[in-house]
């Protein structure tokens, strides 16, 4: 549609109206997905502030996995240190326990003749990435075109949801979900595998720098336990 208005002399000149709509419309576009870029910047580099000043943390987890027709619901409690040290202690509904001290990963339930060690460098673990929630790496560096994320529902409102892929596992993981709480806390992270599985992670009642010993994340073999080496499974 040709629009016609008038210059200071009288003369009539032609306005293209739907050529100036269009590029008004990408134009805001563009704006929007700078602020939004921005936006995403600013959230993880809070997170990433927030984590580096921690030198250890303790906090309640909830995970939940589904795929292959089924679901199942683990908790406990997690303990990690720096650098790169994770206790993962399963209470419900049996006893797990999945611990790395930075070089070495094991995997051991109570009861059983055998406990798996893996080094942390081969670990194709899922429970193993989440060592950056002390620093170990950037958020935006972690996770490959990492953005907002307004299409899924955060688990607390007022919290900010984040969506990339992880480098390290892009092979395995096609997206990973980082809800971020409004002190800049991560509250929950959820791994979307290339299969369709999904793997969610929900923390509570975290306690920031507390006191806890670098024995808590050395595997002592118990009496008669064979170690074995192998992936350690979901």
């Amino acid at each position: 549609m040709v629009k016609a208005e008038t210059s200071p002399d009288g003369a009539s000149i032609p306005m293209r109206t739907g050529c100036t709509a269009h590029k008004l419309a990408v134009l805001l576009v563009i704006v929007a997905g700078a602020t939004a870029e921005a936006d995403v910047h600013t959230i993880a580099q809070k997170v990433d502030e927030h984590y580096n000043r921690l030198r250890s943390l303790k906090a309640r987890f909830t995970e939940t996995y589904r795929g292959a027709g089924m679901e199942r619901t683990e908790s406990g409690t997690l303990w990690l240190k720096k650098p790169g040290k994770m206790r993962w202690e399963y209470r419900s509904p049996r006893e797990k326990l999945f611990l790395s001290d930075g070089k070495e990963a094991w995997f051991y339930v109570p009861g059983d003749r055998q406990a798996r060690r893996a080094p942390v460098r081969n670990l194709d673990d899922l429970r193993s990435p989440l060592g950056f929630l002390l620093g170990k790496t950037r958020l935006e560096k972690e996770l490959q075109g990492l953005s907002l994320a307004p299409d899924v529902a955060p688990w607390n409102a007022g919290d900010t949801v984040l969506r990339g892929v992880p480098r390290a596992m892009a092979h395995r993981v096609s997206q990973v979900l980082v809800e971020v709480t409004p002190d800049s806390s991560i509250a929950r992270i959820l791994i979307e595998e290339a299969d369709g599985a999904t793997t969610e992670y929900r923390f509570s009642d975290l306690e920031e720098n507390v006191p806890v010993a670098d024995q808590s994340f050395h595997f002592a073999t118990p009496p008669g336990v064979e170690v074995i080496a192998g992936d350690f499974g979901q």
